[in-house]
């Protein structure tokens, strides 16, 4: 007999992401007892410094945003229960296009070996059962977000192990209603160029593509103050705004894409354990 607990891996590109994203089901699968595991890829460093600073701005110290945001990882990652933590510590490659996507040991700069051979190590140490980590475009574009999909993705392709694989996304039907919330909310919502108004119609998938969703309302109090405990980055603000209440009722269920599965579970399925206990 195998006495390894069950295992949950989030592979995630900064601290924060795996509030918004994860928070849910970390949350639900460590008091149901599985063991989480939590990779970060980045050290945050282009986020908001104090004050809101951004990155290039006079007073922006990445050293300091990353110390800073390693503190508030460290108290999401308790709020929720994580296992254990692990952390790349690549520096934050910042917004595509930005300057810092070029930086020398930018995660964006490291080759996808290097990046997976370490990740490699973290999936012989934990085996995972599950592993979740973003889709090819990194859910929205994010070159970090991409990288940790390749990294993942290669990783995996490196090891023996073949756990259930899942990638983030929403459905289309959320994000219209994401959309409603935020004027409702008085977020400062622009009409985006058309480009842009095509590239966010395309993010998600519409709601017949997804394959699993994971009912974690239950949670929503520990998922809001695991967003809270990032109080540092401004784009939270919003989240934070509308209350535990409305945030549950519209980020209470966690979506995926089930990409490689070897226990022919049957879709949709509403637990990324099914067909493992």
């Amino acid at each position: 007999m195998n006495d390894r607990p069950l295992t949950l891996m989030a592979v995630h590109a900064h601290p924060d992401d795996e509030a918004t994203g994860t928070g849910g089901v970390l949350a639900r699968y460590a008091a149901e007892g599985i063991r989480t595991v939590l990779v970060t890829c980045t050290d945050g460093g282009c986020g908001d410094g104090p004050g809101g600073v951004k990155p290039g701005d006079p007073g922006h110290d990445p050293a300091a945003v990353a110390l800073m945001r390693r503190q508030e990882l460290e108290a999401s990652c308790e709020i929720l229960k994580v296992s254990h933590l692990e952390m790349l510590d690549y520096a934050d490659s910042g917004m595509m296009g930005w300057p810092t996507n070029d930086a020398p040991g930018s995660f964006w700069q490291t080759p996808v070996e290097e990046g997976a051979a370490r990740l490699a190590e973290l999936l012989r140490r934990y085996q995972p059962d599950v592993v979740v980590t973003y889709d090819e475009n990194g859910f929205y574009g994010h070159p970090d977000h991409i990288q940790a999909n390749r990294i993942t993705m290669a990783a995996l392709a490196m090891t023996s192990f073949t756990p259930k694989v899942y990638w983030t996304t929403a459905p289309r039907s959320m994000m219209q209603r994401f959309g409603e919330v935020m004027r409702e909310f008085g977020a400062d919502v622009q009409e985006p160029d058309p480009a842009e108004a095509a590239a966010m119609a395309e993010i998600g998938l519409p709601d017949e593509e997804i394959t699993t969703w994971v009912d974690t309302t239950a949670f929503g109090g520990q998922k809001f103050d695991a967003l809270a405990a990032h109080a540092s980055q401004g784009e939270n603000i919003f989240f934070l705004r509308m209350g535990q209440e409305r945030f549950t009722e519209l980020m209470g269920v966690e979506t995926f894409v089930r990409v490689q599965d070897t226990t022919g579970a049957a879709v949709p399925e509403n637990d990324l354990f099914a067909g493992l206990r």
